[in-house]
């Protein structure tokens, strides 16, 4: 059986890994673009910031590890057709320009995804950067060093931790976001209005509702950028837009969403019993609304990459769909969350309503303890549980894994009332915080 493996990030790493030990007879051949795999581009603000200081320690993985399991590992090559009919792949060495050609019998797309680069005056001027992988990661920490006011453009996770970072290296940074709240995907206007006081209290400026214009600048050099608003000076720009799936060697050929996402089964197979997909390349059962979901995760990612592996040959092992559980630290606060927010839900026509509980995560006869705010989002007439957050300056984000669990096996308030959760006073209260918002549903 010859395997063709196509970008090796999160998904593909795993699907490799996975199928080395399933089908040892196999051949298995990695095409991807790169020099590296298996960056974490999640820790890059923790680079930037100092806190990692040595970012090869953000691959779990490597080319020569893979090769070492008997992988044909072809770096630095960039595939420019696939014929899903013919199973053909046609791809070029970019270090020494020449194209290869080979055959498949089964095909693993795992090409992640690409930040959005709008089409706007001046972005291709220097020092307006991208941040996705290892190499943009370099940049960026060489470039700030010289540079003392650093704009981001896009207030979703990464943007929000490179303000942090770049805040705490001492710059003047302005944050840019076409929405009126930060991290608006992912938190209510509660939450959002803590961590961005958080920044304005330590000089961040914040330009929400408001989008780049032009990026002005001299000698083909960024000095500014330009919003309807105004104008705000910037020696670096940061592009944190959002993603896009990588999948236009694909198009036409299998089905897809709109925005590109590969539609996959539960058992990771495309329109195509030969073609599989995992990762950033995907669009994924959502289970808050039991439709296709495009959520760019590296834990997604790993586990899809997995499934791949594991039913590649025969279905076995099926997807039981996401929440889209993800978590975020800024400054003090431990931030979590799973599924829709109330203003995402409301958008989507669902009738809901929320629960928020203010609570201290101890009894106050304990020496400490600290204030935690969770709300729990509900459908109003069957009381199924479609989201949650949580945050507090003590962390009990695992909180919000259980919310998820709750989530996927199509919990209800009412029983969240009554989940048997222990009790002692060096970690929780008689009615855990979870029991507390469900109680409060009549």
């Amino acid at each position: 059986m010859k395997i063709a493996v196509i970008g090796c990030t999160h998904a593909g790493t795993a699907a490799v890994s996975n199928m080395v030990k399933l089908y040892p007879e196999a051949e298995i051949t990695v095409y991807e673009r790169n020099d590296n795999i298996s960056f974490l581009s999640c820790g890059i603000a923790l680079h930037v910031s100092g806190v990692v200081k040595d970012p090869n320690g953000l691959f779990y993985s490597s080319p020569e590890e893979l090769t070492e399991l008997g992988v044909k590992m072809l770096m630095k090559h960039e595939v420019v057709d696939i014929n899903v009919e013919e199973k053909k792949i046609t791809a070029r060495n970019l270090t020494e320009d020449k194209e290869v050609t080979d055959t498949f019998d089964k095909l693993v797309m795992t090409t992640g995804s690409w930040p959005v680069i709008p089409k706007i005056e001046g972005i291709d001027m220097e020092n307006v950067l991208l941040c996705k992988n290892f190499h943009h990661a370099n940049t960026i920490i060489e470039k700030a060093k010289e540079a003392q006011n650093i704009v981001v453009v896009g207030a979703g996770y990464i943007g929000i931790e490179l303000v942090e970072a770049f805040e705490m290296s001492g710059k003047n940074v302005t944050l840019i976001d076409g929405e009126t709240r930060i991290l608006s995907k992912y938190l209510d206007e509660s939450f959002t209005e803590i961590v961005e006081k958080d920044f304005t209290d330590r000089g961040v400026q914040l330009a929400l509702g408001e989008t780049v214009n032009r990026f002005v600048g001299e000698n083909g050099k960024v000095s500014a950028v330009q919003t309807a608003n105004g104008q705000y000076e910037a020696d670096l720009v940061i592009l944190c837009i959002g993603f896009q799936p990588n999948t236009g060697l694909l198009k036409g050929q299998i089905d897809m969403l709109a925005n590109g996402a590969i539609k996959v089964d539960e058992y990771m197979r495309t329109s195509n019993e030969d073609v599989f997909a995992a990762g950033d390349s995907c669009a994924i059962r959502y289970n808050p609304t039991g439709e296709y979901a495009y959520i760019p995760l590296a834990t997604n990612a790993v586990r899809m990459g997995t499934l791949v592996a594991k039913n590649l040959v025969k279905p076995t092992v099926r997807y039981m769909g996401t929440q889209g559980t993800s978590g975020i630290k800024i400054y003090d606060q431990n931030i979590a969350t799973t599924g829709l927010t109330e203003a995402s839900a409301q958008r989507m026509g669902l009738n809901v309503k929320s629960v928020t509980i203010v609570e201290h995560d101890r009894p106050e006869f304990m020496p400490t303890y600290e204030e935690v705010q969770l709300k729990v989002v509900y459908e109003e007439d069957s009381k199924r549980i479609v989201g949650a957050q949580v945050m507090s300056k003590i962390d009990v984000t695992q909180s919000i894994n259980t919310l998820s669990v709750c989530i996927q096996n199509k919990m209800t308030m009412d029983e969240l009332g009554f989940v048997d959760f222990f009790f002692q006073p060096h970690y929780n209260k008689p009615w855990n915080f979870l029991n507390q918002a469900g109680l409060q549903v009549i």
